[in-house]
């Protein structure tokens, strides 16, 4: 049986999580692990003080992710899925996985025009739906923020730029590349896309 990991990268708020759901109707089968569930999962149990304590939870975060990314592919979970900004900080690490236990690694880069990435991530990140931890330099299960905007660890046009630029988001890829560009998401062709994956994962 071949299994596989598939990868959704690319800038954050390019679609990757909507298209996360996508994939999970597609194959019933696969499993979803993303860092940010575990970003959030931390947060929430264990909180933090400052930017630096933040930072700090950020290497249990990865500790545990790739713990259970090796879960799943030691028990053979025949398709794996997650979304992330990954970068080369990550390449070597899940490759190693992915060849220790036979995974073919499928890469969907999702990329767009920039002011439209930003225009999503300032809406996103002033939405009451964002969880309040990735907007904060201090956070503890219960805290509330109404007016987002007041938030203190909030990022600005030419910051998200040049995170973007010097963590190459849009140049990220392991195994096979499918690139998709989102910049207007009423002209992504999903269908296409799953058609093209199925066909991928039924060889």
């Amino acid at each position: 049986m071949r299994k596989y990991l598939i990868l959704l990268a690319g800038c954050p708020c390019t679609g990757k999580t909507y298209l996360v759901n996508k994939l999970q109707q597609q194959f019933k089968d696969s499993f979803v692990i993303t860092p940010d569930e575990a970003k959030v999962l931390y947060a929430d149990s264990v909180g933090f003080n400052s930017k630096a304590e933040k930072q700090a939870l950020e290497h249990k975060v990865w500790h545990f992710y790739y713990g259970v990314l090796q879960l799943y592919m030691d028990a053979g979970k025949r398709i794996i899925i997650s979304e992330y900004p990954f970068s080369d900080k990550q390449k070597k690490r899940l490759s190693e996985l992915a060849q220790k236990y036979h995974y073919q690694v499928i890469t969907i880069r999702l990329i767009a025009d920039f002011d439209v990435l930003w225009q999503r991530r300032y809406q996103r990140d002033r939405s009451p739906e964002r969880h309040l931890s990735h907007i904060m330099q201090h956070y503890h299960y219960g805290d509330k923020l109404e007016d987002r905007s007041l938030a203190d660890d909030l990022v600005t046009k030419s910051q998200f730029y040049q995170i973007c630029q010097t963590r190459q988001y849009d140049e990220f890829a392991l195994g096979q590349l499918i690139e998709v560009d989102v910049t207007h998401f009423n002209q992504v062709d999903y269908s296409g896309l799953l058609a093209k994956l199925k066909q991928i994962i039924k060889q």
